[in-house]
This record gives C-alpha cells, structure tokens and sequence, in this order.
C-alpha cells in the first residue's frame, strides 16, 4: 500500500556484532543507557563543575589567566572545551570495557579501575587548584602525578582490554601537552599567585 510505512520493533536484547582482533563486550540498548552512557558522562561531569568554578579565571582580556605569559604553542582556549569532553568519553568508554570485562570491583579490574578512579581526583583537582588557586607549582605537582598515574592505568587497563588502553592513548597525549603548558607558565611566571 502506498504511503504505509513498515515499522519493526526494537529488540532490547539486540547484540551487536563485534569481531576482529579487539573483542568488546556485547552492547545492548539497557547496558548502553545503563552502563556505557553514564560511564562516559561522570567523567564529564568534574570536568564541566571544574570550568564553571574556573571560568572567571579564564575568560576576559582581563582574567588572571589572559595576564600570565604563556608559550607561542599553546593550544587556543576555544579548542580545551572539545578536547577534554572528547577525552572524557573515551576514559569513560575504557573504564566501562575494564570494569565489563575485569569484573568490576570484584575481579581482576579492581587495581585498574582504582587507577581511573584516582586519574579523575586529581584531574578534578586540578583546575581549581591552577585556575582558582593561581598555584601553578602545585598544579604541575598535581599534573605531573596525574601523568604517571595515567601511564599506570593504560599499563593495566592492557592485559584486561587492550582497546580500553588504546582509548587512554589520546589522554595520555593531551596530558604531556598540559604538563608541559602548565611547566611553562610556572617557569615564566614566578609571581603568578600574586597576579
């Protein structure tokens, strides 16, 4: 019949198909809305807590940040806002496949996902303690950690999931950049916390 429309109904216990090299687990629509989406938000969530503690900080011709000499290669403040939810979800998504596959806090994901759980605090931790604090010795003490922490986490989300630690890769090389951004505005500016 013309203009009727076959509709099919949604199985919720539909897997999809994965094959290859990098096995993941089976994603269902309840394990995607239930497990998969808020492991990819909570990261997220700091983050957007974080710039909102932080804005007034950053943004203004006049803001503390704008005032402190910085390299000719950083990145532009535009670009930190995309960057790091990208980089969320995909932590995200890795913890998710470590904690899937690892059995949780139970199995042999425990070490791991403690790992990711302390590579959050500290990238929480962080913006205020740069931004709001103006301590920018104590934010590269805290992001130099954060890097060797996020190096351990890659190192043992790998026997677990080995895609899980690929998706950690990209972090792990924003971070270098941070570190090194954030080493040079401590060198370059040794008043910074007076600003």
């Amino acid at each position: 019949m013309k203009g009727v429309v076959a509709t099919r109904e949604i199985d919720p216990s539909y897997r999809l198909p994965v094959r290859g090299l990098f096995p993941l687990p089976p994603i269902t629509a309840s394990v995607f809305g239930q497990e998969l989406l808020p492991a990819m938000v909570i990261p997220n969530i700091g983050g957007w807590v974080g710039g909102l503690l932080t804005r007034t900080e950053v943004e203004g011709a006049f803001s503390w940040y704008e005032r402190l000499k910085k390299p000719s290669w950083r990145p532009p403040n535009w670009a930190f806002g995309p960057v790091w939810t990208t980089l969320y979800c995909g932590m995200g998504a890795a913890s998710w496949m470590v904690w899937r596959q690892g059995g949780g806090l139970n199995g042999v994901a425990k070490v791991p996902l403690l790992l990711y759980g302390s590579s959050l605090a500290l990238n929480w931790a962080w913006s205020p303690v740069f931004f709001k604090l103006h301590q920018t010795g104590w934010g590269l003490g805290i992001i130099s950690a954060l890097w060797l922490n996020v190096a351990a986490c890659i190192g043992a989300f790998y026997p677990i999931n080995k895609v899980a630690s690929y998706l950690m890769v990209p972090y792990l090389a924003w971070l270098s950049l941070a570190t090194a951004l954030n080493f040079c505005i401590w060198r370059d500016n040794p008043k910074a916390d007076k600003m």
